[in-house]
C-alpha cells in the first residue's frame, strides 16, 4: 500500500536521568534528505541516526530536532575549562591578527561549543537514549505516512473509476459516431448533387474510421488502470511509477483528444485530463 511522504511524529522517553523528545517532520522530496537538530552531545550519533532513516525511509525530506532535559533535582551544569582555555588561546593569537578587538566575553566563551556540558551522565548513556527514542519516532512517522497514504489510494481509486466511466461512454457511443458521420457524409453528396457510389461511400468512411479508431488508447487506457491498481498494492516505494503511469494516461488522453470527430469523445478526454491530473497531483506526495 502506498506511503504518503507528509507526515509528523513526536515521541517523549523517559529515562532514570531525565528525558528524551525526538520530533519529526517529513514532506515531500525527489529523494531521501534528511537533516539534524542535536545537542553537542549527541553529534557522535547522527550517522547512526542517518542510517537508521536510511533503512526505515526511502523518500522525502524529513527534519528532526531532539532535546535532553535532566531531572531538576539532580541537575548540574559542568564546564569544560580545559576546552574553554583552548578556545581563549585561539581567539587571542587571532586577536593579535587584527586591529582593534573586542574582548572577549566569559559569557560568550560560555557560548563556545562543548564548553557547558550537561549533568554529568556517561555520554554512552545519552546517545543509546537517543537511538531509541529516534527510533520509536520513526515508527510513529511511518504510521502516519501510512494512514496519509491509504487516503491517498481511495483518492485514487475513485478518479480511476471515472477514468473507466469514460472509457465506457467513448465505446459504447463509437458505433452511433460512425453512423453520425455515414448519415452527414451522404447528405453532403447529396447537396453536391454527387452521383452516390456505394464502393466510394464505403472507401471514404474506412477512411474516417482508420482516423477516428480509438480502440487502441481506450485498451491502453484500461491496461494502465489494471496496472496502476497493481502498484497500489505493492509495498515497495511506488511513487515515481505511478508518476510515470500517470505520463502514460495523459498521453493517451491527449491522443483521444485528438482523433475525436464527436463533442462526446472530445468531452471524454477533457473529462480523462482532469481525473489525470487530479491524480498527479497527490501521488507527487506518495513514496
Amino acid at each position: 500500500m502506498p506511503r504518503s511522504m507528509t507526515a509528523f511524529a513526536r515521541n517523549t522517553a523517559d529515562f532514570p536521568w531525565g528525558s528524551v523528545t525526538c520530533e519529526l517532520r517529513s514532506v515531500n522530496h525527489r529523494f531521501l534528505e534528511t537533516g539534524f537538530r542535536l545537542p553537542e552531545t549527541l553529534r557522535q550519533v547522527e550517522m547512526s541516526l542517518r542510517e537508521i532513516a536510511r533503512k526505515k525511509l526511502s523518500r522525502g525530506k524529513v527534519d528532526c530536532s531532539i532535546q535532553l532535559a535532566f531531572n531538576s533535582t539532580d541537575a548540574t551544569v559542568n564546564a569544560d575549562l580545559t576546552l574553554a582555555k583552548q578556545y581563549i588561546e585561539i581567539a587571542q593569537q587571532l586577536a593579535t591578527q587584527m586591529d582593534n578587538p573586542a574582548e572577549i566575553s566569559p559569557l560568550d566563551i560560555m557560548r563556545w561549543p562543548g564548553v557547558l556540558k550537561d549533568q554529568d551522565v556517561e555520554s554512552e548513556h545519552l546517545q543509546a537514549a537517543a537511538i531509541e527514542t529516534f527510533e520509536a519516532t520513526v515508527a510513529q512517522l511511518l504510521e502516519g505516512r501510512q494512514r496519509e497514504g491509504d487516503k491517498l489510494a481511495d483518492m485514487i481509486e475513485q478518479r480511476l473509476v471515472g477514468i473507466q466511466e469514460q472509457t465506457t461512454i467513448v465505446r459504447e457511443n463509437l458505433p452511433d459516431i460512425l453512423a453520425h458521420q455515414r448519415a452527414r457524409l451522404e447528405e453532403k453528396m447529396v447537396d453536391m448533387k454527387i452521383q452516390l457510389d456505394e464502393g466510394r461511400l464505403e472507401q471514404e468512411m474506412v477512411i474516417i474510421a482508420n482516423r477516428s479508431d480509438v480502440d487502441e488508447e481506450l485498451d491502453r487506457l484500461e491496461v494502465h488502470i489494471a496496472e496502476i491498481r497493481r502498484v497500489l498494492q505493492s509495498s515497495d516505494s511506488i511513487g515515481r511509477r505511478l508518476d510515470f503511469l500517470m505520463q502514460e494516461l495523459n498521453r493517451e488522453a491527449n491522443t483521444l483528444g485528438s482523433k475525436s470527430i464527436a463533442g462526446v469523445t472530445t468531452q471524454a478526454s477533457v473529462e480523462l485530463k482532469v481525473l489525470i491530473e487530479q491524480m498527479r497531483e497527490q501521488i507527487q506526495n506518495i513514496e
